[in-house]
């Protein structure tokens, strides 16, 4: 997957040029797992080997394992009887012991040449792409409720991708020099951030967790990691497979944690130096209100970079082609159980092709099989994560069942006996300003406003303020002149935005991944530009004329 291309770059090495490579790979290939495939039999054995198992998993500050008292379970979502993982809550003595070790050994770590870093997320990409992929993949599945296409392209492909081409944008970022001069020669250092860097993970992607640590810490920084508590086993295994691949100790501390104890500490540390988050938007903005309170104490101004999720669209016109409207709106509303912060949560149909599409979307709907991902390979998408999202979820539907503005076409029912189950649900509104039509659930819930053929220009304006985010979106026309004007309304209303294509599955190097407004700091993970986040510049002039009078020549 890897070719090296012999390049000359500048950097600091006693004010010298020095030789290095430009590296070129490609996105990771996603693996088919069809009946009898070699990637299917692993993953079936290494499944096997999960069922009814329990892994324990400590706190790790440098090479030292540690328990606390405070005792975690992570349960699976489609069979909350089986505790797939116990763990422990870091407190804040631990975090703070983290915080020193971790900043104790930054400055030997980031002045270690970032091809070596590179070459750390390199190897561990290869081994996930290898011989640890079935056992990512089937943490992921059992502790994430993911179903194999759904894991194969998270906790494999995405994840691989962001080792790998931030680790390429890491080694190119040297190529860009300022200029030289007869007289001077100027050189850009990438240094890491001074202090470390808190790394607050999701649960609905393996690889964002991966990433949020792993790109920091390959730009010079440490990392603290808060993991998820419901995708703990799957960053277990991610943390240990980079470890094993070179990464030292002491560079990424792995800490389990309560979400306030642990933002309390990290923001009230002097060594903060960056917050890299995704997660909900109440907390973003908790972490940022703690930073703005204690700016005197820090010795830098912390970079604090944010993904806060979404309430994605899909407008269809009447030039849509309806078959591509269908299946992309039942794929990026329901698969993994609307949980991606990019699944299509309302959509805007024009009243002459509502009743085919309508139509259509119930034809499929009566397909979709909700079950246990791991003993049913037919399953669509599985239970949502847990008990919390489940009472959230069925607040929604209970909105929908009572309001007199909102009837349910398909679904509408939840059970929560065994696993966390929700059908998948269509809802039609009356109201296009309807909290279910700004508002983020984070489930399989999909409404929808019906509008008159005439008036798509009003409803394009109608969604780029109707919700306070703007993550992503798909206009679906066939008409380039409705194309071309939906581009311009639309043009502030999401960061990823698709043009007969769905909302969701955004790829690595492709289209890099953030909004703006409320879905956060758009800082574009997968992109080129993500990796100059986490650096702090230094430039260094080395002069080959020195000074010899200190008056200008027009003094005279």
């Amino acid at each position: 997957m890897l070719r090296l291309r012999s390049a000359l770059c500048q950097s600091w090495r006693g004010f010298k040029t020095f030789p290095c490579a430009a590296v070129e790979v490609k996105n990771e290939p996603i693996l088919g797992f069809q009946a009898g495939s070699k990637e299917r039999a692993e993953l079936e054995k290494a499944l096997a080997d999960l069922k009814g198992k329990t892994e324990e998993i400590p706190c790790v500050v440098g090479d030292e394992q540690v328990w606390t008292s405070d005792i975690r379970y992570q349960l699976s979502p489609f069979n909350h009887s089986h505790k797939l993982a116990k763990f422990c809550y870091a407190d804040k003595d631990l975090l703070n012991k983290a915080i020193l070790a971790s900043v104790a050994a930054r400055r030997d770590w980031d002045m270690k040449p970032v091809a070596d870093r590179a070459q750390i997320l390199f190897k561990a990409a290869d081994v996930i792409s290898g011989p640890k992929r079935a056992e990512v993949l089937a943490k992921t599945m059992i502790g994430q409720a993911k179903t194999v296409v759904q894991a194969e392209i998270d906790a494999a492909a995405e994840l691989i991708d962001f080792f790998r081409f931030n680790a390429k944008h890491a080694i190119e970022l040297q190529y860009s020099q300022p200029l030289n001069t007869d007289v001077s020669t100027n050189t850009m250092l990438y240094r890491g951030l001074e202090g470390f860097v808190a790394a607050v993970a999701p649960f609905n992607f393996t690889a964002i967790g991966g990433n949020l640590a792993g790109t920091p810490a390959l730009m010079g920084n440490v990392v603290l990691w808060k993991p998820s508590d419901t995708a703990m086993s799957a960053s277990y295994a991610v943390y240990k497979i980079m470890r094993e691949c070179g990464l030292p100790p002491n560079i990424v501390q792995f800490v389990p944690a309560d979400g306030p104890v642990f933002g309390d500490t990290i923001t009230a540390s002097e060594h903060l130096a960056g917050i890299n988050f995704t997660g909900s938007v109440p907390t973003f903005k908790r972490l940022w209100k703690q930073v703005a309170q204690n700016l005197d104490i820090y010795r830098n101004f912390p970079r604090v970079a944010g993904e806060c999720g979404g309430k994605n669209f899909h407008f269809v016109h009447t030039s849509a082609d309806v078959e591509s409207v269908v299946t992309g709106t039942i794929r990026s509303a329901f698969e993994y159980g609307g949980q991606k912060c990019s699944a299509c949560s309302r959509m805007y149909v024009p009243n002459s092709l509502w009743p085919q599409i309508r139509k259509e979307l119930l034809d499929i709907h009566k397909q979709i099989k909700v079950g246990d991902p791991v003993q049913d390979y037919g399953t669509f998408f599985s239970a949502v994560i847990d008990d919390k999202s489940f009472a959230r979820i069925k607040k929604w539907l209970d909105h929908a069942k009572s309001s007199p503005n909102l009837s349910i076409v398909a679904g509408g029912n939840c059970d929560d006996s065994k696993g966390y189950f929700v059908e998948p649900t269509i809802v039609e509104t009356k109201d296009p300003q309807d909290a279910i039509m700004s508002e983020e659930i984070f489930g399989p819930v999909l409404s929808v406003y019906v509008y008159p053929d005439k008036d798509y220009k009003e409803v394009l304006h109608l969604i780029d303020n109707t919700s306070p985010y703007a993550l992503t979106g798909a206009v679906f026309a066939k008409d380039k002149s409705v194309v071309d004007y939906a581009a311009r309304a639309l043009r502030n209303a999401a960061g990823n935005y698709y043009v007969n294509d769905k909302s969701t599955g955004s790829i690595v190097a492709q289209q890099p991944f953030g909004g703006a407004r409320a879905s956060g700091t758009n800082d574009k993970p997968g992109g080129p530009h993500y990796v100059l986040r986490w650096t702090s510049p230094q430039v260094v002039k080395e002069t080959h004329a020195p000074l010899t009078e200190w008056k200008y020549p027009y003094m005279g």
